[in-house]
């Protein structure tokens, strides 16, 4: 892998981040006073001012900029106004509950949509690829709240198999899994379809056949790896989009983690907490593209070649 390819993606990530923050911090102070928000509305403005002045709402825009990008690069950003504790010490706490849904629900994904996606392929226009296609339409098309409360009312409220809340035992992930593991299990299922039936048309896999390749060794072998970059960049934007869907499912299901914090911090215009959130949001994304792009060489050589080449042309 060429140095200078990954520090010029490295660049280009740390810029977007920047850029995040910068946006961020705009738009958060033309939301409102975090005063007004936080204090009781029959305080005396005495108060208000001690307060504004101790978070620091009394400087100027710039000076609050300043301080809040030293922050940030330092991990800290800042003292949460609601909790009077460091933001990311708040954060921190969330974040394994949030792990364990998206790692879960985002494993739930690829096992279904992958597999889905394959067979359908094989089976093309049979029952069972129209049921698996139509499942696909469905789960991308059908939103994370509303799949939620669909579940809840099935399985909780008529069935009362599953527990509609909490995060106590195993049997409170389920529903919550199903709920973030549809739409990108959907996706990768119809993207596989697609792939592997592009792949299946090249001619290296009539020679494959053609030498008398078993029609495993076929799939696993020659299809897979050469279907598997659109995949593998859809999985990317996936893994990197579940702490977005994770906010409207862990507080339909009051899970707590990340997402459920960060739709209270808003409400509460708890500015250290949603900055915070939302900068390992955006840095979790470009590490995920950033991780894409170095896998593209690995998994295609046709890739590295072309690089190479570009490289040597650029030289002479």
């Amino acid at each position: 892998m060429n140095f200078g390819f990954v520090l010029m993606k490295t660049l280009r990530a740390v810029v977007t981040v920047w850029l995040v923050l910068t946006f961020v911090f705009i738009v958060l102070r033309l939301s409102g006073d975090p005063a007004s928000r936080l204090l009781p509305d029959d305080i005396d403005p005495q108060t208000v001012a001690y307060y504004r002045a101790e978070w620091g709402l009394d400087r100027p825009l710039w000076e609050q900029y300043a301080a809040y990008f030293t922050s940030a690069a330092e991990g800290s950003f800042g003292i949460s106004f609601r909790d009077r504790r460091p933001a990311l010490e708040v954060i921190l706490e969330r974040v394994p509950a949030t792990l364990e849904l998206g790692l879960l629900s985002f494993a739930f994904a690829i096992v279904v949509g992958i597999p889905l996606g394959v067979v359908a392929a094989l089976k093309r226009n049979t029952v069972f690829d129209r049921l698996a296609m139509s499942f696909a339409v469905l789960g991308y098309a059908m939103p994370y709240f509303f799949m939620g409360v669909l579940l809840i009312l099935l399985f909780s409220l008529q069935l009362r198999w599953l527990p509609s809340s909490g995060s106590s035992t195993w049997w409170h992930l389920i529903m919550p899994v199903l709920t973030l593991g549809t739409t990108p299990a959907a996706m990768f299922a119809r993207f596989t379809r697609s792939s592997v039936l592009e792949v299946m048309n090249k001619p290296f896999i009539r020679t494959a056949r053609a030498k008398g390749a078993l029609p495993w060794r076929e799939i696993v072998f020659h299809a897979l790896p050469n279907a598997a970059i659109p995949v593998v960049t859809v999985m990317g934007l996936r893994l990197g989009e579940l702490i977005g869907g994770a906010v409207v499912t862990e507080t339909v299901f009051a899970w707590p983690g990340m997402g459920r914090l960060l739709v209270g911090a808003v409400a509460n215009r708890d500015l250290a907490v949603v900055q915070g959130i939302v900068v390992l949001i955006a840095i979790s994304m470009v590490t995920v593209n950033l991780l894409i792009d170095l896998a593209y060489g690995w998994l295609d050589p046709r890739i590295r070649t072309a690089r190479q080449e570009g490289r040597a042309e650029g030289r002479a």
